[in-house]
């Protein structure tokens, strides 16, 4: 059979076929006790995430980032702290990417130094030879590409062949690109993680996290993993399954309000620039085009205006709720500076380009000319 198509992979499992019943969808199995025959082994327990529920996701998405196998986490940070946790160790070192979500780094800062192992912070997306600040200790890498909250592109591919020159394992955040976008594994990267929560989902309803890679570096997060107690209820991955199967029409239709929201607002007198990988004026536009299939729904904008008019303006939008999230249907912002890098001194956010005036748009899957008339209005 021929390697079927997103759009097919998202709505079909033959983990689940053949449910109780008969029954089309996967039902949602709300128990905490399964029974098991004498001597067999491979016992059902919703912390092991081996339920049909968790299987059924777990199947999809690693189809979609075409690796071997995956394991579904109760948010991203889990997935993202386990993942870190099992392939480093005290005494070891890995290298970060300088501008990653704030809850990783905030992970990163507290208990990865905490148990004494060593962080080196490097700027992927400016320059992705890394091999100055190996050690021979190090163990892994991290990367976001695109990156949050300025959409910068690192080349994967390069940071890949010089990981595994060096042995060294990479790890990519790909919440903002998803797999329809952007397949990592394809590119080199050893393991893959994602916010469920966001686009995965894609309705705002939910959190979850997941991991993608090879069998035997799934066999060590599962493990720990379930040691940690990581795994969500079935509820949570019944719906998560639920969300992934209209994945790649949303991501399509994030993608094509996004360009256009991006294009109405660089060419708007009261912006500086727009951070959109799929805009010609993007510094790395022509990188992401080798990498990415589309550019994604997310975007950055700084606009020329004090604090206070900004949000007197951003306040008059009826279409873009003011949110600490990304990836849903419907349109968010929210102001970097206020949420993922508040924790940061200001002269620190703008040494990174974050400033008070950084708006991070997620753009839904409204109307477009609805979405650019509520721009035109508040910014009139």
């Amino acid at each position: 059979m021929k390697k079927l198509k997103d759009s097919t992979i998202v709505l079909h499992s033959e983990k689940t076929k053949k449910n109780i019943l008969g029954a089309v969808t996967t039902p949602i199995f709300q128990s905490s006790a399964y029974l098991y025959p004498f001597g067999d082994e491979s016992l059902k327990y919703p912390r092991y995430g081996n339920l049909p529920n968790q299987e059924e996701v777990i199947e999809k998405i690693s189809l979609l980032e075409n690796a071997e196998d995956g394991v579904i986490f109760a948010t991203g940070m889990a997935a993202v702290s386990t993942t870190i946790l099992t392939v480093v160790k005290p005494g070891e070192h890995i290298i970060v990417q300088d501008q990653i979500y704030g809850g990783t780094t905030s992970f990163i800062e507290g208990l990865l130094k905490e148990l004494k192992i060593e962080v080196t912070y490097f700027d992927f997306c400016s320059e992705p030879d890394f091999s100055k600040v190996i050690k021979s200790n190090t163990k892994a890498i991290y990367i976001e590409s695109p990156s949050n909250p300025l959409l910068k592109i690192i080349d994967i591919p390069t940071v890949a062949k010089i990981s595994k020159e060096n042995k060294i394992i990479s790890i990519i955040d790909n919440t903002f690109a998803t797999p329809i976008n952007q397949k990592p594994i394809q590119l080199g990267i050893d393991i893959v993680v994602h916010s469920a929560t966001k686009y995965l989902n894609g309705h705002s309803d939910l959190i979850a996290g997941f991991v993608a890679s090879s069998k035997d570096y799934i066999k060590r997060i599962r493990k720990n993993s379930r040691d940690l107690g990581c795994t969500p209820n079935d509820i949570t991955a019944y719906l998560l399954a639920r969300g992934l199967k209209t994945l790649a029409i949303r991501v399509e239709r994030h993608n094509q309000n996004a360009i256009k929201l991006a294009k109405y607002l660089s060419e708007h007198k009261k912006v500086n620039v727009v951070n959109y990988p799929g805009l010609e004026s993007h510094p790395q536009h022509e990188l992401a085009k080798k990498f990415m299939k589309g550019f994604g729904g997310m975007l950055s904008v700084e606009f020329n205006m004090d604090a206070d008019e900004l949000n007197k303006r951003l306040s008059k939008l009826k279409f873009f709720a003011r949110a600490v999230s990304l990836g849903g249907v419907e349109s968010l912002l929210c102001l970097p500076s206020e949420t993922s890098h508040s924790y940061l001194p200001k002269y620190e956010r703008e040494k990174l380009g974050i400033k008070d005036t950084l708006v991070r748009i997620s753009t839904g899957i409204e109307d477009i000319d609805d979405l650019i008339n509520d721009w035109e209005e508040a910014l009139s």
